[in-house]
């Protein structure tokens, strides 16, 4: 990568929260208060996508093993409401018996 590449991605990671800081914010004193609303839910999305991908593709390739039935027993773990440290111990147990499970 060339040394005029990075310094325009550079020039545009500034400009972006440059324009966040004081293009946005004044969206957000706006008489409308939808704009706050919706961007309070982003980082969830994020974080949300990013588990999903990291759970179901290895290698550019889609993969449905052992961790799907671990993130899938957290979500149901999450949904009744379980204690946080409750919910990352299940997702470990499930993920570790489904993998002893196909070993055997």
């Amino acid at each position: 990568m060339s040394w005029t590449a990075i310094w325009i991605m550079v020039a545009g990671a500034f400009g972006f929260k440059v324009f966040g800081v004081l293009g946005l914010s004044r969206l957000a004193d706006g008489p409308g208060r939808s704009f706050q609303a919706i961007t309070a839910l982003i980082p969830a999305a994020l974080f949300s996508a990013m588990v999903v991908v990291q759970t179901i593709t290895t290698d550019d390739r889609l993969v449905l093993d052992a961790r799907v039935w671990g993130v899938g027993a957290g979500i149901v773990a999450v949904w009744r409401r379980a204690p946080f440290m409750l919910v990352v111990v299940l997702t470990m147990a499930v993920t570790a018996l489904v993998r002893w499970q196909t070993l055997v």
